[in-house]
């Protein structure tokens, strides 16, 4: 199958049921780096919805996938297979429609093929257990799948948050619905034409539409035929999905906001910490989960470290995709520039210092897209917003500490608690630390190590459930427990 490059032509529609489904609202793709029309999009709603969860719900009871987990293992091998045929076009298109730079949208596509294989063979190996209760009876312990699967996919990484939530979705023999936002309409197109490459997929397991306003995603959210829903996005969204799918007692996996603590001690190799952390703001530009929006830095080291990440903070080369020399891309528009520099202006006003005032760009070439330059400022007040709130954009701030206690109580301080980072030598020192981190992710000098065969997930409000590694099937599944007496049996 062939897939080409978007262009102005190019109208995306929505794949329910093995069949493409236009709409009667029509909206435009727009290529944040340029802000040039790249296609249209047909834009789902209600009536989408509830024809996605007919189809997903037909192909749960009419076809095999339920109870053949050898045709699960078989199509989840192909759709990797898929991906790696089309790798350069879904790069294509992310950059094109995401605004990623080069770098960081094969970062993300990469990630697809392993997650899709890794739960292929948690197809093949996962054969429930059976246990003596007493003499003479057995029970049988078994997963079966929960129903149909809502996927409400946000846009700043569709791709692999798309296949984060599908893969474990598939293996546990739900049918899935995937409600991508408008913003990324392309990308779940090129999606959909890659699930409609594998003939092996019964029509139906899988379903894309796209909705920027919502209505689509708050009926699969509301509906009792879809008994689970993984939600990415915001934590204000999460709670309102988690409100609204109470009272069908739905499964709900959350993954939802952050604010990554990178803790910085005096002992930190600078030459090997001050990249990753650079790139733990730079990265979708800022726009990321576990963006490393706060650097704790011991006294011993401050002043060092100040400088020197400063230094490199302002030579970070803001660019188009297309441009292979681009360090960071930009933003997913122009609204949202807007919105992270007033978070900046108002710390400002509250008494944090500029070290790098970065921020919009409003002249030559790039000011025609949606491009923020990094910012960097100190506080001192853990109380104020731009240390409390999440940001999603490249800025970061320091503050100082001088005993490890005053640097977990800094790093816990916080209604999140996603990712966190450790930079030390002292290896003690860090594996002491660590665990009294509160956060579902701690890295020790490295910061987002992501992996199909390790969970991720966060706590406090950062989300519910676990996606990735072992764990990301329970969401799925129920375990039903049969209990057969054989003396029964006997005639």
């Amino acid at each position: 199958m062939s897939i080409h490059t978007p262009h102005p032509s190019r109208h995306a529609l929505n794949w329910i049921g093995g069949e493409w489904q236009g709409s009667d609202l029509i909206r435009e793709s727009i290529n944040p780096a340029n802000y040039e029309v790249i296609g249209t999009y047909a834009e789902g709603d209600v009536a989408t919805a509830e024809a996605a969860i007919g189809a997903a719900q037909r192909a749960m009871h009419e076809t095999d996938w339920v109870h053949d987990r050898k045709l699960r293992a078989r199509v989840l091998d192909k759709l990797a297979e898929a991906f790696e045929r089309n790798r350069d076009e879904l790069i294509r298109i992310l950059y094109t429609e995401n605004g990623k730079v080069q770098r960081d949208a094969s970062f993300e596509v990469d990630l697809c093929a392993p997650s899709l294989r890794y739960f292929a063979g948690i197809v093949r190996t996962e054969a429930g257990r059976v246990v003596d209760s007493k003499p003479g009876r057995i029970a049988m312990i078994v997963r079966r799948p929960m129903g149909v699967a809502g996927v409400i996919v946000p846009w700043n990484s569709p791709i692999i948050l798309t296949v984060r939530s599908l893969a474990p979705a598939l293996a546990a023999g739900c049918a899935v619905i995937v409600k991508v936002p408008g913003k990324s309409a392309q990308i779940a197109a090129t999606l959909s034409r890659i699930f409609a490459d594998v003939p092996e997929l019964p029509r139906g397991v899988i379903n894309v539409f796209s909705d920027e306003t919502g209505e689509g995603a708050k009926h699969l959210v509301a509906s009792p035929q879809v008994p689970v829903i993984s939600f990415t996005g915001s934590t204000a969204t999460g709670k309102a999905i988690a409100l609204s799918a109470a009272p069908h007692f739905k499964r709900v996996g959350l993954e939802l906001g952050g604010k990554t603590p990178s803790i910085v001690f005096d002992d930190t190799d600078l030459d090997l910490a001050l990249p990753m952390l650079e790139m733990s703001v730079t990265m979708f530009a800022g726009q990321f989960c576990i963006t490393g929006q706060r650097v704790i830095v011991q006294e011993g080291i401050a002043d060092e470290f100040r400088q020197r990440f400063a230094e490199r903070l302002r030579a970070v080369r803001v660019g188009p995709a297309v441009d292979p020399s681009s360090q960071m891309g930009p933003m997913i528009d122009r609204e949202n520039v807007e919105r992270v520099d007033r978070v900046v202006e108002r710390a400002m006003a509250e008494g944090a210092e500029v070290i790098v005032r970065g921020g919009p760009v409003t002249e030559g070439p790039l000011s025609k897209g949606a491009f923020f330059r990094p910012s960097f400022l100190e506080v001192s007040d853990p109380a104020m917003a731009i240390v409390q709130e999440e940001t999603f954009g490249p800025v970061v701030t320091m503050q100082r500490f001088k005993t490890e206690q005053q640097a977990v109580t800094l790093a816990n301080d916080s209604v999140y608690g996603l990712g966190a980072s450790i930079w030390t030598r002292d290896l003690s020192k860090a594996l002491r630390i660590a665990p009294r981190i509160e956060s579902g992710m701690v890295w020790i000098n490295e910061w987002g190590a992501l992996g199909e065969d390790t969970e991720e997930g966060g706590c406090k409000h950062s989300g519910l459930g676990r996606l990735n590694g072992l764990a990301a099937i329970d969401d799925y599944t129920e375990i039903r427990t049969i209990t057969l007496n054989p003396g029964l049996m006997d005639t």
